[in-house]
């Protein structure tokens, strides 16, 4: 069997996440006794008990569903379901997560770096008036020239048929309003976000971000890694780095991510955080590739 797993991105939080796995497993506890010893806020309060203001908060939501991502593939290490890893791929903040476990870096400095990438980019977001929308049907033409009419972004290409634009809010709610001139798309519906994730209204977080990781140590990984900035597979560590920085603005390649390491011949997919989303685009995107989906313990396959 090859083995891969899917990492979570932001906008998958809820209030309770990691409670079962802190409760019921040494290992879980000890990585969150660990993050306790790094982060400047109490994620365990925040995780387990809310509120969900401060759960969605960029800063906070990043490192809380990092350390859950991390702690549902060591119970999976644990229990000896990762004999044949092969791949580490994760939606955004997720791409964070499958480098650490991938051993890019170790952790602790992984969890530095997701907490610093969590604080620029809400920076980013109450400096700016950014706005995001989900789109669904059309094409990635369809999607090019709706950008372009409304000079905004495509965020994340999430799976077929399923697309997130990006940009000042008032030019995608314009590109909401009148979006069918554009293409056949079902529905264009406005998100509630606080910002323009992967847009360039995020610019001055990604600068500080290239800064930050330039003193950061970066390991070729041990596992097959990929970029959602091109879709691609990556294992330079100069590479990583520039992809890492680069991704705050870019548009995320997660359709292209599941189909590379659905074609490479993984064999089984752990999905690892909450509200099985990736499972959903997975099947979209490669309907024959298995996912589990993992949040809760009871979850964990024995």
């Amino acid at each position: 069997m090859s083995i891969a797993l899917l990492f979570s991105g932001q906008g998958a939080q809820v209030v309770g996440m990691g409670k079962s796995l802190y409760e019921a497993n040494p290992v879980a506890k000890s990585i969150y006794d660990r993050a306790a010893k790094v982060l400047p806020f109490d994620l365990k309060e925040v995780c387990f008990n809310g509120p969900a203001e401060t759960l969605t908060e960029t800063r906070v939501c990043q490192p809380a569903l990092y350390v859950q991502g991390y702690a549902i593939a060591e119970i999976l290490r644990e229990r000896g379901h990762l004999k044949d890893l092969k791949a580490c791929l994760g939606l955004s903040l997720g791409e964070l997560t499958a480098y650490a476990y991938a051993g890019v870096w170790d952790f602790e400095t992984g969890l530095r770096i997701v907490a610093e990438r969590g604080r620029l980019m809400q920076q980013s977001c109450e400096s700016s008036k950014g706005g995001m929308a989900a789109v669904i049907g059309g094409s990635r033409d369809d999607i090019a020239k709706l950008c372009a009419a409304f000079d905004i972004q495509a965020a994340n290409f999430n799976c077929p048929g399923q697309v997130v634009i990006s940009g000042e809010a008032e030019k995608v709610n314009a590109a909401v309003a009148r979006a069918k001139e554009f293409g056949p798309f079902k529905l264009v519906k406005a998100l509630t976000v606080a910002g323009a994730y992967h847009s360039r209204l995020m610019e001055p977080a990604r600068v500080a971000f290239e800064k930050f990781l330039q003193d950061i140590p970066f390991n070729a990984p041990k596992v097959t890694v990929y970029t959602n900035t091109t879709g691609e597979a990556v294992s330079d560590p100069s590479a990583l780095r520039t992809a890492l920085a680069k991704q705050v603005v870019s548009s995320v390649y997660w359709e292209d991510n599941c189909r590379a390491a659905a074609a490479s011949g993984i064999t089984q997919f752990y999905e690892c955080g909450p509200g099985a989303v990736l499972a959903g685009m997975m099947k979209r995107t490669a309907p024959e590739a298995p996912v589990t989906s993992i949040a809760e313990f009871a979850e964990i396959p024995a």
